[in-house]
C-alpha cells in the first residue's frame, strides 16, 4: 500500500514534469509562434531545428527536454533506491511517465512529441551501458541515412534488447523499457508513412531547410 502510494506520487509528478515542452516554450518566447503551426507541426527539437535552425533557442529546446525527465527521473532513482533498493526500477517508471507527458501534455491539450529525447534521457539513469549501444546505433544510422526517424525508433528498439542481455534488476524493468521503446515507435508512424511516400525530410545540421 505505502510502495503504491509512493508510485502514484512519482506517476503524477513525471507525468507533469514530462508535460512541460521546450519547443512550445521558446517558439512562443523568442518568435512569438506556435511551433505545432510550423513545419510538421511536432512539437519537438527536430521540427523546432527545422523550422528556426540550428542556434540557441533550438539548443534550449533539447537541454529544457532534456532536464524536465533527467530531474524527476534521478530524484525517483534514488528515492527508490534509498527506501527500496530499486534505483533502476525508479528510474524506468519515472521516464516512462515523462516520457507519457511529453506525448500527451495535460499543458497543451494532449497533444506533444514524440518522447525520444525524454527517453534518451531516462535510459542513462536505468544502465549507462545501454545508453552507449543506443546512442552509437543513433547516430550511425542519423549520420548514414539521415532520417532521424530512422536512427530515433532502432536505437528505441535496442533498448529493451540490450537490456535483456545485460541484465535487469527487476522484471518490471524491462516490461517498462519494452513499453518505453513501443511508445516512441508508434509515436513515429507518422514519419513510416512519409518514408513509404518517400516525402520523409532527411536530418541536415544546416539551418533552415
Amino acid at each position: 500500500m505505502i510502495m503504491g502510494g509512493i508510485l502514484l506520487v512519482i506517476a503524477l509528478l513525471s507525468y507533469v514534469a514530462g508535460g512541460i515542452n521546450g519547443a512550445i516554450i521558446m517558439s512562443k518566447l523568442i518568435y512569438h509562434e506556435d511551433i505545432r503551426k510550423s513545419g510538421s507541426n511536432n512539437p519537438g527539437f527536430t521540427n523546432f531545428k527545422r523550422v528556426y535552425g540550428l542556434n540557441a533557442a533550438a539548443w534550449a529546446v533539447l537541454l529544457i527536454d532534456i532536464l524536465k525527465t533527467a530531474l524527476p527521473v534521478f530524484i525517483s532513482a534514488v528515492y527508490m533506491s534509498f527506501e527500496f533498493d530499486m534505483w533502476q526500477f525508479g528510474a524506468q517508471f519515472s521516464g516512462i511517465f515523462c516520457m507519457l507527458g511529453h506525448c500527451f501534455p495535460v499543458w497543451y491539450g494532449f497533444k506533444g512529441g514524440k518522447a525520444f529525447i525524454a527517453g534518451f534521457a531516462t535510459i542513462w539513469f536505468v544502465d549507462w551501458r545501454m545508453t552507449l549501444i543506443a546512442m552509437a546505433i543513433f547516430f550511425l544510422l542519423l549520420f548514414t541515412l539521415k532520417y532521424m526517424s530512422v536512427a530515433s525508433c532502432t536505437a528505441a528498439f535496442s533498448c529493451p534488447v540490450s537490456l535483456f542481455y545485460l541484465g535487469y534488476s527487476n522484471a518490471w524493468v524491462e516490461v517498462l523499457a519494452v513499453a518505453a521503446a513501443a511508445l516512441v515507435i508508434v509515436r513515429h508512424y507518422p514519419n513510416f508513412v512519409k518514408l513509404v511516400h518517400g516525402t520523409e525530410s532527411k536530418f541536415s545540421l544546416s539551418s533552415k531547410h
